[in-house]
């Protein structure tokens, strides 16, 4: 048996796993606010928590987002069954996406708010967590397969 959008299924599973185990990681290794520099002054492991989105935007809208992430989650597993053929970069992109969302959306339901540890200092970026990575490469594959089904002119 076959499986439709196979890769699309094993990109989120895989983003969904990896995003879960590093923040196992995190809280089983680290104080909360605890940093342990790995390229010091540029990149560090720095556990926190965060209640908001990316760049702690809706900060404290935890209903929303858990909602939010559960939407989403939703309608990308309905395209996948319910849709087309997906290209390799949509599947990938779509997965990732996923992933990257019910790895937010678990942390969400269970803890209230999502585990953060990603902390590049060099740039004075906001502290993330993989499961926000994963959603940023999924944009970058859905960017690339909307690219190649571009015309040339």
């Amino acid at each position: 048996m076959r499986i439709k959008n196979r890769y699309f299924w094993m990109a989120a599973l895989t983003a969904l796993l990896f995003d879960q185990l590093t923040k196992y990681w995190v809280v089983h290794t680290f104080a909360l606010s605890q940093t342990l520099p790995i390229i010091n002054g540029i990149f560090h492991f720095t556990y926190v928590t965060n209640t908001g989105a990316a760049f702690s935007l809706l900060s404290g809208k935890v209903e929303l987002l858990r909602w939010l992430s559960l939407g989403v989650s939703l309608v990308l597993i309905t395209v996948a069954l319910s849709g087309p053929l997906l290209s390799f970069w949509d599947q990938l992109g779509y997965g990732l996406i996923l992933g990257g969302a019910m790895g937010n959306g678990v942390d969400r339901f269970r803890l209230g708010y999502v585990i953060d540890f990603l902390d590049f200092r060099l740039i004075n970026f906001a502290i993330f967590n993989m499961a926000d990575s994963f959603i940023s490469m999924g944009i970058v594959c859905l960017l690339i397969a909307s690219w190649q089904k571009t015309p040339s002119n």
